[in-house]
């Protein structure tokens, strides 16, 4: 299938690792030039041939500089990918375990940069009536299932998106999210991760652990999903294929949620 992304330029957030890396891999596949934005360069990223971009978009001051180098070497923005994010140093403590300094934490880091980037990158990409797709969770419809934090953030980022795509989709640019179950990244294979402090709470070696999740998950695939696939969807979403799909949420979770 022709996407017709060949000669387009991206923006990925968050393109070190796991699904930003995969999404950075995809899109070069597809002749798109990319620019990966990350708080540490990996040799995988470098290996990509992507532009490499080092900001921490946790902070409005690195978030504007960050994005401004990005419009400067791609010479402006036609898709954005808002993957940036994660659940390193959660806590599993419950809500009065969580100060005002957790909860900004991860506010910061899941939902404001995401609007952070969008707000200095989305100029270049209303010129080019672009696409926009950021990374939410399957906590945002889950949002008991914890880390609280976390889901909160992430429902906040699922709304922001149905509200953007509201407002540029007469402009002609589409936002829509990505809503991923658990997926092998550092998020859940990390010992100070997600993974690893929810296998340590249970006692378990976290390789168990994980043979464990999709069975303890409710997940229908029988399996935790690879970073790969979840790059496909998103790059599915930023082409022209899905010129018609906008505003909406995309579950890739195995099936865990139920319901319509």
């Amino acid at each position: 299938m022709d996407l017709r992304l060949d000669g387009k330029t991206a923006l990925v957030t968050g393109a070190s690792r796991g699904i930003g890396l995969a999404t950075v891999r995809a899109l070069t596949a597809e002749g798109v030039r990319v620019a990966g934005v990350s708080r540490t360069v990996t040799p995988e990223l470098k290996e990509t041939g992507a532009v490499v971009v080092t900001a921490d978009l946790g902070t409005a001051e690195g978030a504007a500089e960050g994005i401004a180098q990005v419009a400067a070497e791609l010479g402006g923005i036609d898709l954005l990918v808002n993957n940036v994010g994660g659940g390193d140093g959660v806590q599993l403590s419950g809500f009065l375990g969580m100060d005002d300094d957790y909860w900004k934490a991860n506010l910061e880091l899941n939902l404001f940069s995401a609007i952070r980037v969008t707000r200095a990158a989305l100029p270049s990409v209303l010129e080019r009536r672009g696409a926009i797709v950021n990374v939410s969770s399957i906590g945002a419809r889950l949002p008991a299932a914890g880390p609280m934090p976390y889901n909160v953030a992430k429902a906040g980022l699922t709304a922001f998106t149905k509200a953007l795509a509201e407002e540029v989709g007469p402009q002609g640019v589409r936002v829509n999210t990505v809503s991923p179950g658990p997926v092998r990244t550092a998020i859940w294979e990390s010992a100070d991760g997600l993974g690893g402090k929810l296998a340590a709470a249970a006692g378990l070696e976290q390789e168990e652990f994980l043979k464990r999740v999709p069975a303890m998950m409710g997940m229908t695939s029988g399996r935790i999903t690879e970073p790969e696939e979840v790059a496909a969807l998103i790059v599915f979403l930023l082409s022209e294929v899905a010129a018609s799909v906008t505003g909406s949420d995309h579950l890739i979770d195995g099936g865990i949620v139920k319901t319509a």
